[in-house]
C-alpha cells in the first residue's frame, strides 16, 4: 500500500477533515522538550484551531529530551501507520566526549568516572568505529523508557535501584567519524530501530580502552524523511494560525 502523505510545510492549508483522515507531520524537536510534550502541544493546537474535543496524534520514535531533530508525528487515521515509520532506518549526527562516563550515558546525569585518553589516536578512532558496523549486541541504558516488570527503567535508576538489562541485537550500517577535536569526536550513524546512540557512546568508549558519553545528538533522517523538510513546533503553530486568520 502506498501512503498518501501531505507534508507539514502545507499545514496552513490542511483542513479539519484532513487532520482526522490522517497527516504525517515532520517536526524538528527542540532541545529539552520530550517527544510527548511535542505531541501534546501539536494535539492541543489542532484541537484549539478547529474546536475539537479530541483527535488522535502520536509520534514514530522517541527522542530523548537532550536530543534534537526529526520527529514523525501522525494524526488521525495515520496513527495506525506509526509502526511502519518506527521500523525504518534512522540517521543521527552528534558528539561523543571521551575520557568520562555518566550513569545515563549522556549529559542528563553528572560524570561518575574518568579515564585516560592520551593513547587515543585518529587511527584508533577509525579502527574502533569500523568494529561497530553490522549486527551488534547492545544493552539499553538504565536511564531509558523501556519497561521491566511494569516500571520504566529510568524510574528505577532515579531511585538508585539497579536491575539486569538484557542485551539486544541492533544493526549499524554506517558509523562515520566526521570530526576529531579530542576529547570530543563528532560522528554520523545510520542504524536500525531500537539502537541507543547513548549506549553506542558508552560501548565505543570501552572499546577505545577509555570511557565516553554522548554530549550532543540530532536525528537527521527516518527512512526517506529528512529533518531538512521539517518545521519547528513554533513554525507549525504559526502556519496553523495563519490559516485561521485568512
Amino acid at each position: 500500500m502506498r501512503l498518501q502523505i501531505k507534508m507539514v510545510q502545507n499545514s496552513a492549508q490542511i483542513t479539519e477533515e484532513e487532520f482526522k483522515e490522517g497527516q504525517v507531520l515532520l517536526i524538528d524537536k527542540p532541545l529539552t522538550w520530550t517527544s510527548f510534550q511535542v505531541v501534546n502541544k501539536i494535539r492541543w493546537e489542532i484541537r484549539q484551531r478547529f474546536g475539537l474535543k479530541k483527535i488522535k496524534v502520536g509520534h514514530a520514535g522517541t527522542l530523548d529530551p537532550l536530543a534534537t531533530g526529526l520527529l514523525i508525528i501522525c494524526t488521525g487515521k495515520q496513527t495506525k501507520q506509526i509502526h511502519r515509520y518506527q521500523a525504518q532506518q534512522k540517521e543521527y549526527t552528534g558528539v561523543f566526549t571521551l575520557g568520562a562516563t555518566t550513569p545515563s550515558y549522556d549529559l542528563e546525569t553528572d560524570i561518575d568516572k574518568v579515564f585516560p585518553t592520551a593513547h587515543i589516536s585518529k587511527e584508533l578512532l577509525y579502527k574502533t568505529a569500523s568494529q561497530f558496523i553490522g549486527d551488534i549486541e547492545q544493552k539499553p541504558p538504565i536511564f531509558s523508557a523501556i519497561k521491566k516488570e511494569g516500571k520504566r527503567l529510568y524510574e528505577l535508576a532515579r531511585k538508585g535501584e539497579t536491575t539486569e538489562i538484557k542485551a539486544r541485537i541492533v544493526s549499524i550500517s554506517e558509523f562515520e567519524i566526521t570530526q576529531i577535536n579530542l576529547p570530543q569526536v563528532a560522528f554520523r550513524v545510520v542504524c536500525s530501530k531500537g539502537t541507543y546512540i547513548r549506549s553506542l557512546a558508552y560501548d565505543f568508549g570501552l572499546a577505545l580502552g577509555s570511557g565516553a558519553h554522548l554530549s550532543a545528538l540530532r536525528r537527521t533522517k527516518i527512512g526517506n524523511f529528512s529533518v531538512e523538510k521539517g518545521l519547528t513546533t513554533e513554525q507549525f503553530i504559526k502556519n496553523l494560525n495563519t490559516h485561521s486568520e485568512e
